[in-house]
C-alpha cells in the first residue's frame, strides 16, 4: 500500500510526464490533453492486463487508485481552492451586469435540465434492457445538471467568446454546482428513502434546505470575504496576503461544512469579494502580481492532476457491459437537458435584457460536464443501479470535455465571427 506522499508523487510525476508529452508531441489543450492521455493509459494498462494477466502493473496501479477516494479529494480538498482562483479572476462588475441570467442559469436551469435528462434515462432504459427507477434517474439528472466551474474555466482560458457570454458561462459554472448538489442530495435522500427525507421531499422542505444552504453559503462567504478583505488593507506583504487568502478559503470551507451551509458557494462569493475589492485599496501592486500568479499557477497545478485523474479512475470504476447503449442515450439526453436549461431562461428573461444570436447553441454546446458530476457519481450507495449511472456519468463528461471542449473555439468562431 502507498503511503500519501507516494500517491502525490505518482500523481505529480504522471501529470508532469504527460503534460510535457501533450505539450511536446500531440498539441491538444491542456486539460483535455491530461484527460485523453489519462484514458490512453488506462485502456493501454487493460490491454495489456488481458495480453500479460500473469505481471501485476495493472493490478498495481489500481490498487493505488483505489486508495484514492475521488469524492473527498474533490470535494473536500481540492474544489474549494479551484472555485476560490476561478471566482477571483472574474470581473465582478461584468457578472454584476449579466446577475440575471446567472442567477436564473445556475438554480431554474439547473432544475429543468434534471426534469428533461431525469424523464429521459427512465423512459429510455426499460425498453434498452437496463431500467432505472425514476428516482435514480432524476438523480442521474442532479449530478450531470451543473456545468462543471473547472472545466469551463479551463476551456475559457483558450476559447474566445464575447465578455457578456464569457462572463454567463463563468458565473454560471460558479454557482450551480451548490445548486447542483442540494438537488442531488435532496433526490438521493429520497430515491434510498432515508429516515427524515419526508419533510425534506416537500416543496417547502426543498426551499427550505435551498435557503440555508445556498443562503446561508453566500452570507457565509460575503462576511469570511470582507473580514479578509480587511486584514489585508492593514498591511502591505504580499507573503502575508497571499497566506491570508489561503486561511481564507481552507477556513470558510470548513466553517461552512460544520454550518450544513454551501461551501462551494461561500468561497466563490468569498473570492469575488477579495478580486473585487482587493486590487481596488487593499493589494499594491506587488502583491497583485504575487498573489494573482499564486493563484493562476495553484489552480493549473489542481487542474493538471484532476483530469489526470478522471482519465484513470477508468481503471477502477465498473461500468457494466451495457456501457455503449447507455452511453448513446446519455450523451443526447445531456445535450437536450442543457439546451432546455439554457432556452428556456433565455427566452423568459429577453424581456428585459438583450442577448447576442447565437447565446443558446454557445451556452449548449459550452456546458462542459466534469470532476464534480464523477465524484457525486462515485459518491451515490451501492444499489443494482450504480454502475449504469456511472456509466452514464463517464460518457457524458468525457464527450462533454474531450468533444464540445476541443470544438468550442470552432463554434464560437462560427456564431461569432471577427
Amino acid at each position: 500500500m502507498l503511503s500519501l506522499p507516494d500517491l502525490g508523487a505518482l500523481l505529480l510525476g504522471l501529470s508532469a510526464l504527460f503534460a510535457w508529452i501533450n505539450h511536446r508531441y500531440v498539441g491538444l489543450p491542456h486539460t483535455i490533453g491530461l484527460l485523453v492521455m489519462g484514458l490512453a493509459a488506462s485502456f493501454v494498462l487493460i490491454l495489456f492486463e488481458l495480453a500479460v494477466p500473469e505481471e501485476e502493473l495493472y493490478e498495481a496501479l489500481s490498487a493505488a487508485l483505489r486508495q484514492i477516494d475521488f469524492n473527498a479529494t474533490l470535494m473536500e480538498g481540492m474544489l474549494s481552492f479551484l472555485l476560490f482562483a476561478g471566482a477571483l479572476h472574474v470581473d465582478f462588475d461584468e457578472l454584476r451586469g449579466r446577475a440575471w441570467p446567472v442567477a436564473v442559469m445556475a438554480s431554474v436551469g439547473v432544475v429543468i435540465s434534471t426534469a428533461v435528462i431525469g424523464v429521459g434515462i427512465w423512459l429510455a432504459s426499460a425498453p434498452l434492457g437496463w431500467p432505472v427507477p425514476l428516482t435514480w434517474a432524476l438523480v442521474f439528472g442532479a449530478l450531470i445538471s451543473p456545468t462543471d466551474p473547472v472545466a469551463v474555466l479551463a476551456t475559457l482560458k483558450v476559447v474566445k467568446v464575447p465578455v457578456a457570454l464569457e462572463t454567463e458561462m463563468k458565473g454560471e459554472s460558479l454557482f450551480n454546482d451548490g445548486v447542483g448538489v442540494v438537488v442531488f442530495s435532496v433526490l438521493v435522500a429520497i430515491a434510498v428513502g432515508a429516515s427524515g427525507s419526508g419533510d425534506a421531499a416537500t416543496p417547502t422542505g426543498i426551499a427550505h434546505v435551498f435557503v440555508v444552504e445556498a443562503g446561508g453559503g453566500a452570507l457565509l462567504g460575503a462576511v469570511a470575504g470582507w473580514v479578509a478583505y480587511r486584514m489585508m488593507r492593514e498591511v502591505d506583504d504580499f507573503t502575508i496576503e497571499t497566506l491570508i487568502t489561503l486561511a481564507l478559503v481552507t477556513c470558510t470551507y470548513g466553517i461552512a461544512h460544520r454550518m450544513h451551509v454551501s461551501g462551494p458557494i461561500a468561497v466563490v462569493v468569498a473570492g469575488l469579494l477579495v478580486g473585487h475589492r482587493g486590487p481596488k485599496d487593499a493589494m499594491s501592486d506587488q502583491t497583485q502580481q504575487h498573489l494573482f500568479s499564486f493563484w493562476t499557477l495553484l489552480d493549473e497545478i489542481l487542474n493538471s492532476v484532476l483530469f489526470l485523474l478522471i482519465g484513470l479512475e477508468v481503471l477502477v470504476v465498473n461500468f457494466g457491459a451495457h456501457f455503449a447503449t447507455v452511453a448513446a442515450v446519455a450523451i443526447p439526453l445531456a445535450l437536450l437537458g442543457r439546451f432546455a436549461a439554457v432556452a428556456l431562461p433565455v427566452q423568459a428573461l429577453r424581456l428585459r435584457l438583450r442577448f447576442k444570436p447565437g447565446t443558446i447553441p454557445l451556452l449548449t454546446w459550452g456546458g462542459l460536464r466534469g470532476g464534480i458530476s464523477v465524484a457525486l457519481a462515485l459518491s451515490l450507495p451501492d444499489s443494482e443501479v450504480k454502475s449504469t449511472l456511472l456509466a452514464a456519468t463517464y460518457a457524458v463528461v468525457v464527450f462533454t470535455i474531450v468533444v464540445q471542449g476541443a470544438t468550442l473555439a470552432r463554434v464560437a468562431r462560427r456564431l461569432f465571427p471577427a
